[in-house]
């Protein structure tokens, strides 16, 4: 992974060893790949794909693609997923259009895509997997649509350029370590839908400054850990539970408000 990432793994371990945290990050791989009963992996063009009864699964890439358009039928049957893993490092991807046939991408679609830019997701999609972009070290934006419910485990992990992010007011949960390695990440907007920020959520981010909404109810361990920039913070009154170690390593925290 790349250097920021590696900064932000070689400081969860010095946490443990220096604060005597017990806490340790789950899963650290992303195996998570499932068996079904499907067609044969088939080509089209610059995509592999599998038909699932009467919908497509896109399974892969072929080649080194720098824009990818993918279509909403294959066979004449829609497409409707993006596989686990199906980008997974494809370096030479820049751009991807998703169309309003997509309802799930899968865990990882898009792990250690490094050269990913520019991402549409459309409002028809309602499932993505953990892992999602992580690793994706170029993308600088991204907009969630309002149909997304949670961002989930590590969807962002390691986006050392992301700059700025658009949540809905659909989302209710930030999961653990989904922006965790952010450094580029120095403000960001927390609709007053969530109600939870998971462990290690904005781990060694850039954020300057934080304000929680009224909606949040806990701040899970190691939240905001490490974010050195990280000069103020009001936590409100419907917060009841902090994590432990969820300031740690703030340097330049300055001012706090806890209710």
């Amino acid at each position: 992974m790349e250097k920021n990432l590696k900064k932000a793994l070689a400081l969860l371990t010095a946490i443990a060893i220096v604060g005597g945290a017990n806490y340790v990050p789950q899963n650290e791989n992303f195996s998570i790949k499932n068996s079904m009963s499907v067609s044969a992996e088939s080509i089209n063009g610059e995509l592999s794909y599998e038909v699932v009864g009467e919908e497509v699964v896109i399974t892969g890439v072929n080649g080194e693609p720098k824009n990818i358009i993918i279509p909403e039928e294959i066979e004449g049957y829609p497409v409707t997923s993006i596989g686990e893993y199906a980008f997974e490092a494809c370096s030479s991807l820049v751009s991807i259009v998703i169309p309003d046939s997509v309802t799930s991408i899968g865990g990882t679609a898009f792990l250690d895509c490094s050269g990913l830019a520019s991402i549409d997701i459309p409002n028809s999609v309602t499932s993505i997997g953990r892992g999602v972009f992580a690793g994706c070290i170029s993308l600088t934006s991204i907009v969630i649509p309002n149909s997304v419910t949670s961002i989930g485990e590590r969807y962002f992990y390691g986006c050392e350029s992301l700059e700025s992010i658009v949540i809905p007011d659909s989302v209710t949960s930030i999961g653990e370590m989904a922006f965790s390695g952010c450094s580029s990440l120095s403000s960001i907007d927390i609709p007053n839908s969530v109600t939870t920020i998971g462990n290690s959520s904005f781990f060694s981010c850039g954020l300057n400054e934080m304000v929680i909404p009224n909606s949040v109810t806990s701040i899970g361990e190691y939240a905001f850990s490490g974010c050195g920039d990280l000069v103020s913070i009001d936590i409100p009154n419907s917060v009841t539970s902090i994590g432990e170690y969820a300031f740690y390593l703030c340097g330049g925290l300055e001012s706090i408000e806890i209710p």
